[in-house]
């Protein structure tokens, strides 16, 4: 299974079954259409590697403040 499919079928479950977890994508993939693609299916945010350590948590922590 890859990515999409995995937080696709996440997605469909119910809140309390971890359906709302918050989700990065870490792609090799950085063109808009691939972060479009990846939002699509149910990530709350995209990040394309290589990506440096200070920026990941950053966004790990933005995408915890939203919840």
């Amino acid at each position: 299974m890859d990515g999409y499919s995995l937080i696709s079928q996440i997605r469909t479950m119910p809140e309390e079954q971890g359906g709302q977890i918050p989700a990065i994508a870490l792609t090799a993939f950085a063109v808009d259409i691939d972060k479009q693609q990846v939002l699509a299916a149910g990530f709350n945010r995209h990040i394309a590697k290589p990506v440096e350590p200070i920026e990941l948590v950053t966004l790990i922590a933005s995408i915890l403040e939203i919840q």
